[in-house]
């Protein structure tokens, strides 16, 4: 992995609940980790800025803590985006070849191609993935360099996210004097942390509850083949508490933290929990009520967050290629029960997701919260690899093209 890259790779992941930041530096064996800077989030909500001046402050915090621990200075940062009503369309091209040998000049030409002419309105694109080939009609080719044909064809997966959010969050993290290298899609950084290469090849779902959101991709062949964000999360299973219960957020998050479960047990009806009034200055004064009734209150939402996940993915018609395994990621998907729930409401295998690709995290952040920080190290590591395979993209686009909108896996499945 080293690359000759100079300086540290630096992650920011920008959260409802909290900001993350990470500083690496690549090694022989790989990534390790030299500072850490996480901060509670202020001024933005659903991942979306709602208060410059406090993310802002929130930001610098975070970063100003990582470069104290890893002695460096940050210019650049990786960025992720969850909020901004990320969309995903498969997208295709084809381009004439007249015979000749495809070399990678022509696979980075179609890229420049899609990307020159699929423009949504008022929505950049974030990532053009390359997700299945076709040479001369015939499908399921993985990799055709080396092949000749008359016409090679490229399904790509495109990312893309709403403009007024790009230039929000963006504009938020330049004010902290930082350049933005690239931004990447939460729960793709999240899957390139998490997932074995096995999952990738063969189908799987993962899910990041966030505070704010709750966002999932479908992983196939290797690549993201899709990815969508739900606007609810950890943060509305604490509403919830506060409202049901009669107390305050901060009293909410403690309760749903220590004594929270998405699943019932017959020992709850027992089990007396003390809930702080709101307004109530007297620490004597307090609810007593069976924890029973605080997972009465959690259990419904969690179930609401998982059967949206459910029906977004089979609307999606990408169901059968997420194939049998999920993987869960996130602060909210390690409330207790949560893994044993998704599994019976997505009829799927799952796991709980830890980075895998990093090293040297303490245990404190190296659980499933933390996933979307260290996929975005991983992710600039595969992208500077690529850079120096000579995967640059041409600016000159392809003559004899067609541009269409498709979807590929909805033909091959």
């Amino acid at each position: 992995m080293a690359i000759g890259r100079n300086g540290p790779i630096t992650a920011l992941d920008v959260g409802t609940t909290k900001i993350c930041c990470f500083v690496a530096v690549e090694e022989a064996g790989g990534l390790r980790i030299k500072g850490i800077g996480h901060q509670v989030s202020h001024g933005i909500r659903a991942g979306m800025i709602t208060n410059m001046e406090l993310a802002e402050e929130s930001i610098r915090s975070a970063v100003d803590a990582a470069e104290r621990m890893a002695g460096e200075t940050i210019r650049e940062v990786y960025l992720s985006v969850s909020a901004g009503k990320p969309a995903s369309q498969t997208v295709e091209v084809e381009m004439s070849l007249a015979g000749q040998e495809i070399g990678e000049k022509d696979l980075q030409r179609t890229l420049k191609e899609a990307q020159s002419n699929y423009k949504p309105e008022n929505r950049t694109v974030i990532h053009a993935l390359p997700v299945g080939y076709n040479v001369d009609g015939n499908k399921g080719i993985r990799d055709p360099l080396g092949m000749h044909g008359d016409n090679l064809g490229v399904s790509m997966h495109m990312v893309s996210v709403q403009n007024s959010h790009l230039r929000n969050i963006t504009t938020c993290v330049e004010r902290c004097h930082l350049g933005v290298a690239k931004i990447v899609a939460a729960p793709y950084a999240s899957g390139l942390a998490v997932l074995v290469e096995d999952e990738m090849d063969l189908g799987v779902t993962i899910i990041d509850i966030g505070g704010g959101s709750t966002s999932f991709a479908v992983f196939y062949d290797g690549e993201m083949v899709y990815n969508e964000v739900i606007p609810v999360g950890g943060s509305h299973v604490s509403n919830d508490i506060a409202r049901g219960l009669s107390t305050t957020l901060v009293n909410a998050e403690r309760m749903k933290t220590l004594y929270g479960s998405a699943i019932a047990s017959p020992a709850d009806e027992k089990e007396i929990i003390d809930v702080p009034l709101i307004g109530e200055t007297d620490q004597d004064v307090a609810n007593h009520v069976p924890r029973s009734m605080l997972v009465g209150i959690i259990k419904p939402r969690i179930e609401e967050i998982l059967e949206m996940v459910r029906d977004r993915l089979n609307a999606s018609g990408f169901e059968k290629v997420a194939g049998r395994r999920a993987v869960l990621v996130g602060g909210s998907s390690q409330l207790a029960g949560v893994q044993d729930l998704a599994g019976r409401i997505l009829d799927k295998q799952v796991r709980m997701g830890k980075p895998i690709r990093v090293k040297s995290l303490a245990d404190a952040t190296g659980g499933p919260a933390f996933a979307t920080a260290a996929g975005l190290l991983t992710f600039a590591v595969r992208e500077k690899l690529d850079e120096h395979a000579g995967r640059g993209i041409e600016e000159k686009p392809p003559k004899n093209s067609l541009f269409r909108i498709g979807n590929w896996f909805k033909e091959n499945f």
